[in-house]
């Protein structure tokens, strides 16, 4: 790109600062892929599959996700309480992406 294209543009007017607003965080893209694989998650069962996540940041995280119409919430009335989480069909247009992710990292894994 010349200098004088880059002068007149902006990175925050670009979808590619759009969709990167919605999925920046250390763990949304987990959460996500949490999601693709298995469908329908409970809470404890996504803290418990990622492992490395903090109760306060997962529940902020999905709260996050869930207002950018991502991840749908489903709250079951009983107790012990149990709540659902899931892809929203907007969420689920994100599996391409998150399929190529997963092939290009297929292919490029260094061996350790």
């Amino acid at each position: 790109m010349s200098l004088d294209c880059i002068a007149n543009a902006s990175l925050g007017e670009t979808g590619f600062s759009y969709t990167l607003s919605l999925i920046s965080g250390k763990y949304k893209m987990t959460i996500l892929y949490t999601l693709m694989e298995f469908g329908v998650v409970r809470f404890n069962e996504m803290k418990k599959y990622i492992g490395t996540i903090s109760y306060k940041t997962l529940s902020l995280s999905l709260k996050e996700l869930e207002a950018d119409g991502l991840v749908h919430r489903e709250e079951y009335p009983q107790i012990p309480p149990k709540v659902e989480y899931s892809l929203t069909e907007r969420g689920k247009s994100l599996i391409p992406i998150l399929d190529s992710m997963c092939e290009w990292g297929d292919r490029n894994r260094l061996p350790r």
